[in-house]
């Protein structure tokens, strides 16, 4: 009886989620790029390919097609060509892409020498400083000059604690030009979570900020930098970038290393040089959020990042000249990498540095018209926050600009879909992606061809061969499993930092079903090609032998008012795992019977009994990581008292206290 009912239920629930809030028409198809690469692959290679689900399923079978078809509709440039498209062997990970081609990230960003604008940046004292494409390369020049006279070369780290500002772009294209490697946190990480990354991986350059704003306040970075200094011994030069410490001194930074302020390490001018790399040369090292332990340093390959972000930025975000990009992130968080990479389909790109909220809940909502955005990409956290302080966008600003708004980090509920449709705007593609840090991109996307249902991702990338697998490793759809990717893709790490046999790559990604990706997302396919993202796999609870994901949960707590934030665990309890969920409320509700008993028939109504928490229980602050992801994992260890690894990757580590030793937990 009970499994019937939890069917109906959740039929009832994808009925009401799979409601279609908007759809392109004709004209708008007919102008996208991605309609133009349909049309250019059906040319090339005579076919008939009509929809995208056709063209999906040819980026998979034909991945040798696909991704020649991505660098010539593109027009990716190799200094040496390529002897194939992709060598791969039996099993993943062992693929070899365009084999023998050489090229240059930063030239393909850099390609135009115009004076239009290229960067706009922006803080949040109201400070706005922008950058043409001929200004920007004369700065990436300059900035070159420099990194050489440091003795940069090919394979080198340079690393980066810096502000979303265009002298972090402008240190990222340098070092990429000559061949090093690019690394970054951001100054609100801690002195040992900026050591924990940065330590393993040696720099021999370090840019920094003396100082940073956030929500108002100027923080001064030079006691923590002086603590970073003395642990990272392989330091040759040091570059700080004064910022909100305009006083700042040199004399004030006690290393070995040489030390420069920024405006005397180079001067702007001249024509950078691109040092052609293999297509598998380490580009970025990115970081595992490092809640479980040392963070992961990540690899990523020079031609994977740019191929899989011109096919996003281009195809799925339908970005190109005349366009501007904007994406709310820090420099720690990979949505930064990905934003940036915008330059090389010729779009410019809006950099934003502070509090999304600062001085007021509609900062970030002013810069839509200000700077003419055209994508404008935020998480499911702020639109939810924008719903709760009442702020409707199409009351007060134009949005003329605005086609597009992406929403990533975690999964963004049916009620925020309505938000943005009811209060935003009507006419506009609302794309929920997910990827990761592991691949510095997404498995599934937004897209211009296709409609937007209520509560779903609209459809899996281009080129990837993305399923939802159940234990027994069977693809299956309409019913939750683990996320996979089946068949190589360029965008695949090409290694983990300190990994020389690639153990631990395997065990990452490859244990769980050998030779397939698995992402660590519990996810469903629907019938008609959409995805859900349920949460991540390891922190899904399991009552009474039953998957749940954390999503689902968030997704009908999110519609009760009195609810700011929430987070959901297993707790081990009686031989079995009961649902504890914390809340965080507004200021002036208390968590009384009649409050637990609305919480608790939203979520019965809408999922199933076995969702209900068997305790709800109230407090002051959600734990989240600096990029702004609920860490269940992390709170499931406090209450079972056990340690939590790394605290620094927490925005709040203060958070974790309140969960330890909580007596309503006890019975």
């Amino acid at each position: 009886m009970l499994a019937i009912e939890c069917a109906a239920l959740a039929n009832k629930k994808r009925q009401t989620m799979s409601d279609i809030l908007w759809q392109p028409g004709a004209e708008r198809i007919g102008k996208t790029r991605m309609d133009a690469f349909r049309r250019f692959i059906n040319k090339r290679h005579h076919l008939d390919v009509a929809d995208y689900p056709a063209l999906h399923q040819w980026s998979i079978e034909q991945r040798v097609d696909f991704w020649q078809a991505i660098v010539d509709f593109f027009d990716v440039r190799f200094h040496d060509q390529p002897d194939a498209v992709l060598v791969e062997g039996v099993q993943m990970p062992s693929a070899q892409w365009f084999p023998g081609a050489t090229l240059n990230f930063a030239e393909h960003l850099l390609r135009r020498r115009d004076d239009a604008v290229a960067v706009v940046a922006i803080g949040e004292n109201g400070q706005r400083e922008q950058l043409t494409w001929a200004e920007l390369a004369e700065h990436v020049a300059g900035f070159q000059y420099g990194l050489i006279a440091a003795g940069v070369g090919l394979g080198d780290r340079v690393a980066a604690c810096m502000p979303n500002t265009w002298q972090t772009l402008v240190a990222m294209l340098a070092t990429t030009s000559l061949g090093a490697i690019w690394s970054c946190s951001s100054p609100d990480f801690g002195t040992q979570g900026v050591v924990d990354r940065f330590g393993q991986i040696e720099p021999k350059v370090l840019v920094t900020c003396a100082g940073y704003r956030y929500a108002g306040k100027e923080i001064d970075q030079t006691a923590k930098i002086n603590e970073i200094l003395a642990q990272l011994p392989s330091l040759q030069q040091l570059v700080v970038v004064p910022y909100a410490r305009p006083q700042a001194r040199i004399e004030a930074f006690h290393t070995q290393a040489n030390v420069t302020l920024w405006d005397d390490f180079y001067e702007p001018g001249g024509e950078p040089d691109f040092v052609p790399v293999p297509f598998a040369h380490p580009l970025y090292i990115l970081y595992s959020s490092g809640t479980t332990g040392i963070p992961k340093c990540i690899i990523h390959s020079t031609g994977g990042v740019l191929l899989q972000h011109v096919k996003e930025h281009g195809l799925h975000c339908d970005l190109g000249p005349g366009d501007r990009l904007f994406y709310y992130t820090t420099c720690g968080w990979m949505m930064w990498n990905w934003l940036v990479s915008a330059l090389a389909v010729d779009s410019a790109v809006v950099l934003y540095d502070g509090s999304p909220f600062h001085p007021g809940p509609e900062r970030l909502v002013d810069l839509i018209d200000d700077e003419r955005i055209s994508v404008f990409g935020t998480s499911p956290k702020y639109l939810a926050t924008l719903e709760s302080n009442g702020v409707k966008p199409r009351q007060s600003h134009d949005l003329g600009s605005l086609k597009t708004l992406l929403c990533t980090g975690s999964a963004l509920s049916p009620q925020s879909y309505d938000y943005v449709y009811r209060d935003f705007k009507r006419d506009l593609c609302l794309a929920s992606m997910s990827g990761g840090t592991d691949i510095v991109s997404c498995f599934v996307n937004g897209n211009p061809l296709l409609p937007v249902r209520r509560g779903e991702i609209q459809g899996k990338s281009l080129g990837m061969a993305v399923e939802v697998w159940n234990d027994a490793g069977i693809a299956v759809i309409g019913q939750k499993g683990e996320l996979v990717c089946t068949r190589h893709f360029p965008a695949m790490p090409i290694g983990l930092w300190n990994d020389p046999t690639g153990e631990k790559l395997r065990a990452s990604y490859f244990s769980q079903f050998p030779g397939v990706w698995a992402q660590g997302d519990y996810a469903e396919q629907l019938a008609h090609g959409g995805m859900l993202i349920h949460g991540r796999s390891d922190a899904v609870l399991n009552p009474g032998g039953v998957r749940i994901g954390t999503a689902e949960i968030y997704r009908q707590v999110e519609k009760v008012p009195q609810v700011l934030d929430s987070v959901a665990i297993g707790q081990q309890w009686q031989d079995d795992v009961r649902v504890v969920l914390f809340v965080r409320l507004r200021d002036d509700v208390e968590l009384d019977d009649a409050l637990q008993q609305q919480i608790r028939q939203v979520i019965r109504a809408n999922t199933t009994p076995r969702h209900v928490p068997a305790k709800i229980v109230a407090v002051t602050d959600i734990p989240r990581t600096i990029s702004g992801k609920v860490v269940e994992l992390a709170v499931r260890n406090v209450v079972h008292g056990q340690p939590v690894k790394n605290t620094d990757a927490l925005a709040n580590p203060e958070a974790l206290e309140q969960f330890r030793d909580r007596r309503e937990l006890k019975d």
